[in-house]
């Protein structure tokens, strides 16, 4: 089996590096194509021998990209091809079946109630993922959140698949020399209590409560590792609010250690965790956090919330409010710096039993599409007592739909909610 994977784009990203990790993992030939934007994850992944094809996309009116993509496709000789987030779905979808290839796997990595991708939903980005998502053959959901918000908007629950995400666990284990060398770095005297975030700094992610609640909890400080629109607004809330010397934006950091500020350094540097978001899709970052062996404050982990209490003890969930959350920090602190063993949950999101997942849903959809037969699934690695299955929406997947006679039409202002 051949599979291209198609992005959005290749910059520092939950989804971006969640690629790169199953990339590593995935024992059938695939190559990368990235809409926009090779950034750091593009490099990596050519570091790892993957094949990374850069369209040049430039801007969402930019329709010359399915006839690109679709030429890229067909000589390829991909037996399928494989979407991850938004705009790549929509076009990934159209170019493929434009291909003459007709199994379409969409991985939806950052579905919300009121968000997609750290933007606002709309209706029309809504009609539109839904008109180009009967294109495909299956989507996949990070999560069983993920796929109950995919049925209730009018996806059939036999085209759902859920593969959660999974980490490296053993790249964040703790270190204190990496703790010792990345405050120095960063300028955090030692026996400061160090409150920490993960993420885009868009909206949804709700870093402004966090900011709020350490400016309150005298002399803690706070990390935050990413980049984006609200960075801005955030410097000038913690100056406002007496904090700017307490308040560090570290900006992008590399997922896989490393580097001096990779996400695995910095959390080392961390005491506790906080996700404030008041949705999430998985909580990929809760997770990292939690096989550094960190205690964790979150308002909504997907991740967590849906496997039993006792697979994350070192967990807690609080009300999303900046006082909950500076009541929760102050609890914390007082409770002294301790550094917890990786719980149950760590295990249960183990990237190679992603990867196996993955491919359990190529083999099933390539065994209805593809005349050579269906490709060899990985066997499943079991899961922690009272998880449930690993897919635990039926999977049987109907006869793909063929390309309409009016082709979906592109609306431009739909087709991009995300931070590409």
């Amino acid at each position: 089996m051949k599979v291209l994977q198609v992005i959005t784009g290749l910059g520092v990203g939950g989804a971006e590096q969640q690629l790169r990790l199953l990339m590593r993992r995935m024992p059938v030939a695939c190559d990368v194509v990235t809409l926009t934007n090779p950034g750091p994850v593009a490099h990596g992944l050519r570091a790892d021998g993957v094949s990374v094809t850069h369209l040049e996309m430039n801007g969402n009116r930019d329709l010359t990209v399915l006839p690109r993509l679709a030429r890229l496709i067909r000589r390829g000789g991909y037996d399928l091809v494989h979407t991850h987030l938004y705009r790549a779905c929509v076009y990934g979808r159209i170019a493929a079946r434009m291909a003459g290839v007709r199994t379409t796997v969409a991985t939806e990595h950052s579905l919300g109630d009121r968000y997609i991708e750290g933007r606002p939903l709309t209706r029309g980005t809504r009609a539109l993922y839904l008109r180009t998502e009967r294109l495909g053959t299956a989507t996949v959901a990070v999560s069983a959140t993920v796929a109950d918000r995919l049925r209730a908007w009018g996806v059939p629950a036999q085209r759902i698949h859920v593969v959660p995400n999974g980490i490296d666990a053993d790249s964040f284990r703790y270190d204190p020399a990496a703790r010792r060398a990345a405050r120095a770095r960063i300028g955090v005297p030692e026996d400061t209590f160090v409150v920490g975030g993960v993420g885009r700094l868009v909206p949804g992610k709700q870093f402004d409560l966090l900011v709020r609640a350490v400016a309150a909890v005298p002399g803690a400080w706070l990390l935050l590792a990413g980049d984006g629109p609200e960075r801005a607004a955030l410097s000038r809330l913690a100056g406002r609010l007496g904090a700017g010397d307490r308040v560090r934006l570290l900006g992008e950091c590399d997922a896989l250690p490393g580097g001096a500020l990779s996400v695995p350094a910095v959390l080392s540097a961390m005491d506790v965790f906080v996700s404030a978001s008041a949705e999430e899709s998985f909580g990929l970052a809760v997770v990292e956090a939690l096989a550094s062996g960190l205690p964790v404050l979150h308002v909504a982990c997907p991740a967590i919330d849906d496997l039993p209490a006792a697979s994350a003890p070192g967990a807690l969930r609080v009300e999303g409010r900046a006082d909950a959350l500076r009541e929760a920090l102050s609890a914390r602190r007082a409770a002294g710096q301790v550094r917890l063993p990786p719980p149950p949950v760590v295990g249960h999101y183990d990237i190679a039993r992603s990867a196996s997942g993955l491919l359990d849903v190529y083999a099933r959809v390539s065994a209805r599409t593809l005349p050579a037969g269906p490709a060899a699934a990985t066997p499943q690695s079991p899961a922690p007592p009272g998880a449930g299955p690993l897919n635990s929406v039926p999977r049987t997947s109907p006869p793909g739909s063929s390309l309409p006679a009016n082709p979906v039409p592109v609306d431009s202002s739909s087709v991009n909610p995300t931070k590409k």
